[in-house]
Parts: C-alpha cells; sequence; structure tokens
C-alpha cells in the first residue's frame, strides 16, 4: 500500500504531506508533535496561520496550524477534575499542562508528549494513525487508559479529519477534545470578512471564560468581522453545521459533519486569522459534567468535520 511522502525535517521534526488525487490541494502533519496539521494549501494558497511554529507548538503548547487539543478542550477552572468517578488532582507546577492567560489549564497536555504511530495510508490523499493512552506519564494526567485513531483525506479544496477514542482499558472514559483551525480566507484581509455561525445558542460565560451553565440567543445572520473581537463558546446547530468566512470572493467553511455539539470561536483583533474550533463538549466539562460523554469498556466515539474553500465566479 503506497505511503505518503515523508518532507524533510520541519524544525526538526519529520513531517508527513498528503496531496489530493488531482494535485490541488495539500497538508503537512507531524506526527510526533501531536500529529498537527501545520499546513493546508489550496490552489496555491496556504489557509492556516502558522503562529509560532511546530517547535514552540511542541514544546511549550503555544497551539497553531490544527492542533487537537487533548485530552481536554480550552481551559479548566482550576488543576484538576472529577470525571468518570475519578477525582484527579493536578499540579500547577506542573510543566507538561499549558496555561492560559488567567493561570489556568488549557488544551489539555504538552503537545510534545502525544506521539503518533502512522498505521498506513490508501489514496495519496490519506492517512491514518493511532495515539495509545497508556504510558504511566499519559496516565498520571489523565488516568483512563484508551486509544485514539485520526484519518484525514483530502479532496479537492478540502479537508476531513475523523476522530475516534475507544475505551480500551477495563473502565470508563470522559470524551472531551477539541480542534483548533487557525484558518484565514485567502485574498481578503481580516476587516473585510464576512462571518457567518452554524451555532443554536451561545454559551454564557464567567470572568475567566468557563461557562455558567446558561445560555443565551445568538444571530446567526451574517456579520462583518471589521471591529469585532471574538472569544466565546456556542451550542452548535445540528449536524452538518456550518461555520463560515468569506471574503474576496473566496469562502473559507469548517464544517461539523459529526460528534461536535459544542463550539469556540476565537477571532482576536489584529490577527489575520479565525478560529472555529469544534468541540465534543464544551469548556470544563470535565468539571461540570455538561454534555459530557463517557464511554464504557469497549465504547467508541466518533467525531468529524471538515475544513474546505470555495472560490466565487
Amino acid at each position: 500500500m503506497e505511503r505518503p511522502a515523508t518532507a524533510p525535517p520541519s524544525e526538526g521534526f519529520d513531517s508527513i504531506t498528503l496531496t489530493s488525487p488531482d494535485g490541488s490541494t495539500s497538508a503537512e502533519f507531524v506526527p510526533d508533535a501531536n500529529l498537527v496539521c501545520c499546513s493546508l494549501v489550496v490552489d496555491g494558497d496556504e489557509l492556516l496561520d502558522r503562529r509560532r511554529g511546530v517547535r514552540a507548538y511542541a514544546d511549550q503548547g503555544k497551539t497553531m496550524g490544527i492542533p487537537l487539543l487533548y485530552p481536554w478542550a480550552n481551559r479548566l477552572a482550576r488543576f484538576g477534575y472529577e470525571a468518570a468517578g475519578r477525582n484527579v488532582t493536578l499540579s500547577q507546577d506542573d510543566s507538561r499542562i499549558p496555561r492560559d492567560g488567567n493561570g489556568l489549564p488549557i488544551h489539555g497536555v504538552l503537545p510534545g508528549l502525544l506521539r503518533w504511530d502512522v498505521e498506513h495510508s490508501g489514496a495519496p490523499g490519506a492517512i491514518a494513525a493511532r495515539l495509545r493512552w497508556h504510558d504511566d506519564e499519559l496516565l498520571e494526567l489523565f488516568p483512563f487508559p484508551h486509544e485514539v485513531r485520526c484519518e484525514a483525506k483530502l479532496a479537492p479544496g478540502e479537508l476531513t479529519l475523523t476522530t475516534t477514542v475507544t475505551a480500551s482499558g477495563d473502565g470508563p472514559v470522559p470524551v472531551s477534545f477539541g480542534y483548533h483551525p487557525y484558518t484565514r480566507v485567502p485574498g481578503a484581509v481580516r476587516d473585510g470578512w464576512v462571518v457567518t455561525l452554524g451555532a443554536a445558542s451561545r454559551l454564557v460565560l464567567d470572568d475567566h471564560s468557563i461557562p455558567t451553565g446558561e445560555r443565551a440567543p445568538v444571530d446567526r445572520e451574517p456579520f462583518g468581522l471589521g471591529g469585532v473581537s471574538l472569544d466565546d463558546g456556542y451550542e452548535a446547530a445540528s449536524a452538518p453545521a456550518g461555520f463560515d468566512a468569506a471574503g474576496a470572493g473566496n469562502e473559507l467553511t469548517v464544517e461539523f459533519l459529526a460528534g461536535y455539539p459544542y463550539a469556540q470561536v476565537f477571532a482576536p483583533p489584529g490577527q489575520e486569522f479565525i478560529c472555529f474550533e469544534p468541540m465534543t463538549a464544551p469548556t470544563n466539562a470535565l468539571n461540570s459534567g455538561d454534555g459530557l460523554t463517557v464511554l464504557a469498556p469497549g465504547e467508541s466515539y466518533r467525531a468529524e468535520f471538515r475544513i474546505g474553500l470555495s472560490r466565487g465566479a
């Protein structure tokens, strides 16, 4: 079975580059940096913001490209959580846990700890990889033995990522991961983008960006991003839910196909990107239990989203 091309080292990491069958679209993945997708190019246009790069992502948790937030998406309200019958205390001095601006744990464990085994590839534009959560170091931070399988598939103008978590041990496993795609619309500046949210409601957040449990109405009409700053949580519309940014005749869409009933939307001022973040549970679900799925031994959870670019006439 033909394997994808292995690119020269990317900031000291080997990477794997996929190409769509027609050659129009390529994506680059780094298995030893949590399988981050660090580049997605359509017809010569880069759709991702690389920000500080792969090394800063792996070593410091500085997100970029399309990172998997694992085993929890976004932040926890404290250094610990109680889920699936386990009360876990995390150390505030643990360098394996990134922190947000308020000092709270954010985006799971340090990406450099998560090294994926590439299993196989079928067509030139596809790859599959597996992460085994069985090592003592990982279980110390998230004491739930399980396996994660990620499949990536390219088609002209689009990338689909499918992530499956399987409870491979003899105990339950809470599911609280998400992705954080740093996307941009080619050919147009950020303040000229028009955004449409595929959301059913907005999650009310406290001063530390932790959901309170309340919901608020959300306007689903398109709006201009100029002068607007976003860092909000949402309950997604029924799948497939589409989150769009458009400008200069180009439309970028992040489509939640299955298993992502929640979203975070992040678009800070002065930055040429917008993040439509698919999430399996709301922020802090390991503590609140809100929207949290818990797998029984042997059960699996499958989640899928797609990033696509369409061109105007």
